[in-house]
């Protein structure tokens, strides 16, 4: 029988583990809402806080922040979200907006995936900017993208509270010894690189044209990173495909197929 969710009293104790969980704001425009974004970290027992698309911060960030200036002060910088992910494992992304071609779950859904993990693997939680969000090549960078519901007429949460929110569903699961159920995946890094050489063993056998490459090169990446993929899955899928696709051209009967002609 599944265990019930860890309850969190106003004392505490906190669930151990959080320090694994890194905060990413992408090219976020208000300063006050980074602030509450780290007073939300504050007080859910997060940390980590990452910023890209800034070198600094603006002096209303430290008055919304409130007894949280020292998630401010350690806060690191980066030009890119890769560059932020970098060291992660997983990576989950934030978005209010429904897109074609990219699963969506709740946010109490992607929780619930994280911490089937193990206490070891490292998870990046990405929030876009306030008025434009995440573009379609940074949600597609992550692993698992997630929605926090709410009523129709809305248009989305503030920053600062959906990174609250979001905490606090984290925090307020627990993590309790012997739930995980998966393997350590790869680094975000290596399950990229995992996609680039699966996109590019497809290629060299022939499977893309020059009118497809792109599309199909972009669908193929995303795909490893929505299977997460730890290293024994890398080795099989790479493995098992370089077995079953011959080298060089297509077969004629694969490409009648393909086609349409067969």
């Amino acid at each position: 029988m599944e265990r019930p969710p860890a309850t969190i009293s106003a004392a505490g104790p906190w669930p151990a583990g959080l320090d694994r969980f890194a905060v990413i704001l992408v090219r976020p425009d208000s300063p006050e809402n980074i602030g509450l974004a780290a007073r939300g970290m504050a007080n859910t027992g997060f940390s980590d806080l990452r910023i890209v698309g800034l070198d600094r911060f603006e002096a209303p960030a430290y008055r919304t922040a409130v007894h949280a200036d020292s998630i401010l002060d350690a806060a690191r910088f980066f030009e890119t979200l890769v560059d932020a992910a970098d060291g992660l494992d997983l990576v989950l992304g934030s978005t209010a907006r429904i897109r074609r071609d990219f699963p969506l779950v709740t946010v109490s859904e992607a929780v619930r995936r994280t911490l089937e993990y193990p206490l070891d693997t490292r998870v990046g939680l990405v929030f876009g900017n306030e008025r434009t969000g995440l573009t379609a090549r940074e949600i597609g960078l992550s692993n698992i993208r997630f929605r926090i519901p709410q009523a129709a007429r809305q248009p989305s949460y503030n920053l600062g509270v959906a990174v609250t929110l979001t905490l606090f569903e984290i925090a307020g699961r627990g993590h309790e010894p012997g739930v995980a159920r998966r393997d350590r995946p790869l680094t975000h890094a290596e399950q990229e690189e995992a996609g680039r050489r699966f996109s590019d063993l497809l290629d060299s056998r022939g499977f893309m044209r020059d009118a497809n490459r792109a599309f199909i090169t972009e669908r193929v990446r995303d795909i490893f990173r929505r299977m997460v993929l730890t290293a024994n899955d890398r080795d099989i899928v790479l493995a098992m495909f370089r077995k079953g696709f011959p080298r060089g051209p297509l077969s004629n009967a694969h490409e009648r197929s393909r086609n349409g002609t067969e």
